[in-house]
């Protein structure tokens, strides 16, 4: 298993964030997206949000790569239908690229397990 943490920002309007974690509610996301992402390698995806800036976590098998994920994303209508809908609520963080939406964070600390 691999796990990985990223960041995106939403518009800070508190409408659009509502309407946002509505498209997020259980049940109301589209299962195509989610067929594509469990065809990814991702085995769970949670997002947590404060204020309008928001983390995911990924949980991936271990063949899971971004290149796969972008691929795959690429290839089918309803997720690139699903991304350009979840853009109406999003901003890129200041120090993303340009075009990038969701950025790979870098893990810095773990915690030490007293042996």
């Amino acid at each position: 298993m691999q796990r990985f943490c990223l960041m995106l920002d939403l518009k800070d309007d508190p409408a659009l964030i509502a309407e946002y974690e509505r498209w997020h509610a259980q049940g109301n996301g589209w299962p195509d997206v989610r067929a594509n992402d469990l065809k990814a390698g991702i085995q769970d995806l949670q997002i947590y949000r404060t204020g309008n800036r928001m983390v995911m976590i990924l949980e991936t098998d271990d063949q899971f790569t971004f290149e796969k994920k972008r691929d795959l994303d690429a290839k089918s209508p309803h997720v690139q239908e699903w991304e350009r809908l979840m853009w109406t609520y999003q901003q890129a963080l200041p120090w993303a690229e340009e075009g990038q939406k969701w950025v790979l964070m870098d893990q810095i600390f773990q915690f030490e397990r007293a042996e």
